[in-house]
C-alpha cells in the first residue's frame, strides 16, 4: 500500500511539472532567438565626415577611377592576415565594419588610421568617438608601410 501511495504521489508530482503555463511576470523577458539588426553601418553613432583627413603622414590622396586588382589582392591578403582579428567586412565586431568605409571617411583619414592609430586616437575627434563607441578597444599599430596601407585601402574600395 505504501508503494502505491508513493507511486501515485510521484506520478502527481511529475504531471504537475510537465505542463507549460503562460504566466506574465513583472520584470524583463529574455528571448534566445537571434534577431538580425538591419541598421546600416553609418548608424554607428559616430558622425560621417568626408572632409576630415585625420592626423598622420597622409595629407592628400585620391583614388583613380579603376581599381588596381593586383594592389587590392595584396590588400586582401593583408586584411585576412591582420585586420580580421578585430574587423569584419559587413558587421560590427571589436572594431567597425569596413564595407562602405569611404562613404563615411576620407581616404586620407583611413590611411592615417592605418599608419598612425596612436596619434589618431589621441588627437582626431572621429577616432576618439569611435574609441568610445567601441568600448575603448584601441586599434593597435600594425607598423604598416605606406605601400601596405595603400594596398589595404585599395582592397577596402572593393567591399
Amino acid at each position: 500500500m505504501k508503494r502505491l501511495i508513493v507511486f501515485v504521489a510521484l506520478g502527481a508530482f511529475i504531471a504537475s511539472c510537465g505542463g507549460k503555463k503562460e504566466e506574465k511576470k513583472d520584470g524583463f523577458e529574455v528571448s534566445r532567438t537571434k534577431k538580425e539588426d538591419k541598421k546600416e553601418v553609418a548608424n554607428e553613432g559616430v558622425p560621417i565626415d568626408l572632409n576630415n583627413k585625420g592626423v598622420g603622414p597622409i595629407t592628400e590622396m585620391s583614388f583613380p577611377d579603376e581599381i588596381d586588382t593586383e594592389m587590392a589582392a595584396r590588400g586582401e591578403a593583408q586584411f585576412n592576415a591582420i585586420c580580421v582579428a578585430c574587423h569584419m567586412v559587413d558587421q560590427r565586431m571589436i572594431g567597425p565594419a569596413l564595407k562602405g568605409v569611404y562613404d563615411r571617411r576620407s581616404p586620407e583619414w583611413v590611411m592615417n588610421m592605418m599608419l598612425n592609430p596612436d596619434g589618431m586616437l589621441k588627437e582626431d575627434p572621429i577616432a576618439k568617438a569611435l574609441l568610445k563607441e567601441y568600448n575603448n578597444a584601441i586599434m593597435l599599430n600594425q607598423n604598416l608601410s605606406e605601400e601596405e596601407a595603400r594596398d589595404l585601402a585599395e582592397y577596402l574600395r572593393t567591399l
